[in-house]
């Protein structure tokens, strides 16, 4: 009776692609949505850490730009009124703005300031937006792929017991494609969520600072105007 338990078990296929085949439909719609939910968690955290890098080496260009005593006017006219880094949005709104306000005698309507400080807000919030999306998702997978996970893992072990109960038999070949099965619905969801807990974290605050850096310029920006208001 041994020799034949030990023949059974060799004959398994335990690896990840003969374990899913064995799998039953629901077992196996929990770890195709865990594989897709990972893919497109990596896709968002390879496509974010890319812009966070153009955004912060385009924020960098601009302040050298803008501090380097080319007038504001001038540069302005250089980079339009719809150029494409975030930190000359914020430049451009304001700017906008400004200009609109000037009356023909040179002179700022009233109000000029708080219109040229919420039109940079607005610019800054359009931003932020445009930064933070896809977090959300990033954050939906590292909180609901360990139960998902955890809903095949008990799902495959139910069936174990019944494949169990239903053999009458304790025997290895018996027990184990359940058990495989459980574990690896476990293991997708943990694959799934720690990369995607991490770099949401990483992400967020990296979005946090590069939008920082947009409010700090934007309130600079603001000063400089309001002395040549005072002017």
């Amino acid at each position: 009776m041994i020799p034949y338990q030990m023949a059974s078990a060799a004959e398994l296929d335990l690896s990840l692609l003969g374990l899913f085949l064995k799998a039953d439909i629901v077992v196996k719609l929990v770890m195709i949505i865990l594989i897709v939910a990972s893919f497109w968690a990596w896709a968002i955290i390879v496509q974010k850490l890319l812009d966070f890098r153009r955004a912060r080496s385009e924020a960098t260009s601009f302040d050298n730009s803008f501090w380097s005593g080319e007038p504001l006017d001038d540069l302005f006219e250089r980079l339009g009124p719809e150029p494409s880094g975030p930190s000359q949005r914020v430049f451009a709104a304001g700017m906008a703005e400004w200009r609109r306000s000037l009356r023909d005698d040179g002179r700022l309507i009233p109000g000029a300031q708080s219109r040229i400080e919420r039109s940079m807000d607005v610019a800054i919030a359009r931003e932020a937006d445009r930064h933070n999306s896809g977090l959300t998702f990033l954050a939906s997978v590292g909180s609901a792929s360990p139960f998902i996970g955890l809903f095949g893992t008990v799902w495959g072990i139910m069936r174990a017991f019944t494949d169990i109960a239903q053999a009458q038999n304790t025997n290895l070949a018996v027990v184990a494609p359940g058990i495989a099965e459980a574990l690896l619905a476990t293991g997708l969801g943990l694959l799934a969520a720690i990369p995607a807990v991490i770099f949401y974290n990483k992400l967020s605050n990296d979005s946090e600072r590069i939008v920082a850096g947009y409010e700090s310029f934007a309130d600079e920006f603001s000063t400089i105007l309001s002395r040549q208001l005072g002017d």
